[in-house]
């Protein structure tokens, strides 16, 4: 399975990311090493979406923290990247896609990050992660 998380990215051109306690939902919290990441420079901190795609090398689940009954679950996750996108992918591309259904792919990306754009992992179809593959 093929993941994506969107997040404040401070260095792009690093070889390796760390993101540490990022929120999980629509299946994010089974992220494992190896798994192939989509990354997504948040433009809530100033990023323009897709930008590298990566493999995991390294999760830690974070413990639930005594106290409120509804969690999410959170994750820490290391992340090697492997290529860089070629197109952009972002908050205006995907857009047009929140109520067509001419894309599939796009379509799940655009609910998954944008419905609530709060810096988060997901867990992404296999048409998802087609369409994702088209920009690298």
């Amino acid at each position: 399975m093929a993941f994506a998380i969107k997040a404040a990215i401070l260095d792009a051109a690093a070889e390796t990311f760390e993101f540490p306690a990022q929120k999980t939902m629509y299946g994010g919290k089974a992220i494992a090493a190896g798994d192939v990441v989509f990354i997504f420079a948040s433009e809530n901190h100033g990023g323009r979406g897709l930008f590298a795609r990566g493999r995991v090398i390294g999760v830690e689940p974070l413990p639930r923290v005594p106290g409120p009954g509804r969690q999410t679950p959170r994750v820490s996750v290391r992340v090697r990247r492997e290529s860089l996108a070629t197109k952009p992918l972002g908050r205006a591309e995907l857009k047009p896609f929140a109520s067509s259904d001419t894309d599939a792919g796009l379509a799940e990306l655009q609910f998954k990050f944008y419905r609530q754009a709060t810096d988060k992992i997901v867990g992404l179809s296999e048409a998802a992660t087609a369409a994702l593959d088209r920009f690298f």
